[in-house]
């Protein structure tokens, strides 16, 4: 299902037939280094994750992470979108793109639309993001949508530290 449109971006709901590109993405180098091995070890896995995340999510809580596609091609290159996390009192703005795309400010297009997404059509008042201290594009990123670094967290015990970023939606940006 589409959910938003840039000018040259598609985002809709992640779907089974997903799989390969999915499994693709979360096993990227820059996936694994900045957010974490996911288990996916197989296409089988990948279906599991698609249906237990961003599936469940969408039907539970009518957002999700969403599928980035090229509107001209049609070829899938990342995934944005909003995730509630247990670990966080806010929605999460979320991303992840395969290294091919990085540095074309699809990143950017992509963060901006499910920003505004959040507030416009889905009446959100603050939204959050997270990131590694390490990882100096994200953070680049989420400042230039109009996010504030607030504090340091820890996601998990094991966690050395998560940058939290915040942002009231009813201000203007």
């Amino acid at each position: 299902m589409l959910i938003l449109e840039t000018e040259r971006l598609l985002l809709r709901t992640i779907e089974e037939k997903d799989a390969p590109f999915y499994f693709n993405l979360v096993n990227s180098a820059p996936f694994l280094t900045n957010i974490g091995d996911k288990g996916v070890r197989n296409l089988a896995d990948a279906r599991a994750g698609i249906a237990s995340g961003p599936v469940a999510m969408q039907a539970a809580r009518g957002h999700s992470l969403y599928l980035v596609e090229l509107k001209a091609s049609g070829v899938a290159i990342g995934m944005s979108g909003l995730i509630k996390r247990d670990a966080l009192d806010d929605v999460d703005l979320g991303y992840a793109f395969l290294p091919p795309y990085f540095g074309q400010g699809y990143g950017y297009e992509a963060a901006v639309a499910v920003r505004d997404h959040a507030r416009a059509v889905l009446g959100m008042q603050r939204l959050v993001a997270i990131t590694s201290p390490e990882n100096a594009a994200s953070n680049g990123l989420l400042e230039k949508i109009g996010m504030r670094f607030e504090k340091m967290i820890q996601m998990t015990p094991e966690d050395s530290g998560t940058r939290l970023y915040g942002m009231d939606l009813r201000a203007t940006f």
